[in-house]
């Protein structure tokens, strides 16, 4: 849970998984649980051209998220980049910002600074709650 999700300059997002480039079956073993990767939002279940569609965006969006370093999709073991729900959200909100007029870079980062202050602040709850609630 330490490990950041995706990159953005010098700056990382709170929690998660490192996406793994060398093939989206890494970091998920044989005997996991099928249902289980239901419920994993860092599962890589979506093509290119799912996301893109979900998102209403083109590939090519897509792929300046991941130049800007917002997400790292994962690949499949033929090289195909592959989506987690995660990263969907993500990109989401991208798409919110650059339709506001934000250009990419910006919205990345944008988008990194909103996880960071959401990590903080749940750091702040968790360690303000007494022990026991």
């Amino acid at each position: 849970m330490d490990q950041p999700r995706s990159t953005a300059g010098d700056a990382t997002l709170a929690h998660g998984k490192t996406a793994d480039t060398a093939g989206f079956s890494a970091g998920f073993r044989a005997e996991d649980r099928f249902e289980d990767r239901f419920d994993d939002e860092d599962y890589p279940a979506y093509s290119m051209g799912a996301a893109a569609e979900m998102l209403g965006v083109s590939p090519a969006f897509l792929r300046a998220l991941g130049a800007a370093k917002l997400i790292e999709p994962m690949r499949s073991s033929g090289g195909h980049r592959r989506f987690s729900r995660y990263q969907l959200r993500l990109a989401a909100r991208a798409r919110e910002l650059v339709d506001q007029g934000t250009p990419v870079e910006a919205a990345c980062r944008i988008i990194v600074l909103e996880d960071q202050l959401a990590e903080a602040l749940r750091i702040n709850n968790a360690r303000d709650r007494p022990a026991g609630h």
